[in-house]
């Protein structure tokens, strides 16, 4: 009976929306975008960039993911992300009250609500990892051609067609602002070193920079190079440190999601008990709870640490 009534809710939504010929991203972009950029007053907004009062969590969340579809030239994707979140937090509710649980019906909503913006922030690493092997690709090549041929414009043409994206078409906007913008070398290179969140290619920016007006200090420019390579190493290892904490994680949550099945099969009455009574399913809402809210410290605690000069 529950499941029909849910059917019935989900076509009634449905129609709703064909009705008033709403499309489901439309929708989601609005109610969101409500969560980004509330109404507020001057006096919350004052105390917000003092420090004084906090963000809420959702909203963090969100700036956070967003922040990390910009950076990797994916920022359009949020939409199909708050999209994610949405379907997924009427997903969560629905299986809780097909469970017949309503104390778990909010705590699962609410936890597969976050769930698309950690995923989000967890992929950040992985492209992080191939855009840092691509650029030391990049750099290593366009640093030998400048070596040779003391024109970093010369260097770059004659090594784009090798480079593959994100990165070649960061080099590639470079030509096009020497070219058809503007000849000034330093400035596309001062623009050209914020295309990418890499601190090693923001110093190869400067130092090249630096070498239009001292053509000696090209030597600079291998050492940099170098750090790319030191830093991949570095990387695999701390990738595997961070890597643990989340493999045990995923573990305990396993156990314990795989000890209600079990219980079934060991002792039903306990089950019974579990499933079926007031305090049961109050501590099947507390466990889900400290999952999630555990869940997301772990991929607080879990970021890879960036170089810094």
């Amino acid at each position: 009976m529950t499941a029909i009534q849910l059917l019935a809710c989900a076509g009634m939504i449905a129609g709703v929306f064909l009705m008033l010929g709403i499309r489901p991203v439309e929708f989601t972009d609005s109610l969101f975008g409500f969560f980004l950029n509330p109404r507020r007053s001057l006096r919350e907004e004052l105390k917000e960039s003092s420090g004084r009062k906090k963000e809420g969590i959702l909203r963090r969340e969100m700036k956070e993911a967003q922040a990390v579809l910009q950076m990797t030239g994916r920022g359009s994707r949020f939409s199909m992300v708050c999209a994610a979140a949405l379907a997924l937090f009427c997903m969560g509710g629905s299986i809780a009250i097909l469970l017949g649980n309503f104390f778990l019906a909010p705590v699962m909503a609410v936890g597969f609500l976050f769930l698309p913006f950690w995923y989000v922030k967890l992929t950040a690493n992985h492209y992080k990892r191939d855009v840092s092997a691509e650029l030391e690709t990049a750099l290593s090549v366009i640093t030998t051609a400048y070596l040779r041929t003391e024109d970093i414009v010369t260097a770059v043409e004659e090594n784009t067609a090798y480079l593959n994206p994100p990165v070649s078409r960061v080099f590639q906007d470079f030509l096009i602002q020497i070219k058809l913008v503007n000849p000034d070398v330093q400035e596309a290179l001062r623009i050209m070193r914020e295309r990418i969140d890499n601190e090693v290619f923001r110093e190869w920016c400067d130092a090249v920079s630096d070498c239009q007006h001292d053509r000696s200090l090209k030597t600079t420019l291998t050492p940099i190079v170098a750090k790319l390579s030191d830093m991949r190493n570095v990387n695999a290892e701390l990738e595997y440190m961070i890597a643990e904490p989340r493999k045990e994680f995923m573990l305990m949550v396993v156990f314990v999601i795989g000890n209600i099945p079990l219980m079934y099969l060991l002792n039903q009455d306990w089950y019974d008990v579990l499933m079926h009574t007031a305090l049961g399913q109050c501590i099947l809402a507390v466990t889900a709870a400290a999952i999630f809210i555990s869940a997301g410290f772990v991929v607080k605690l879990t970021r890879p640490i960036e170089y810094r000069r």
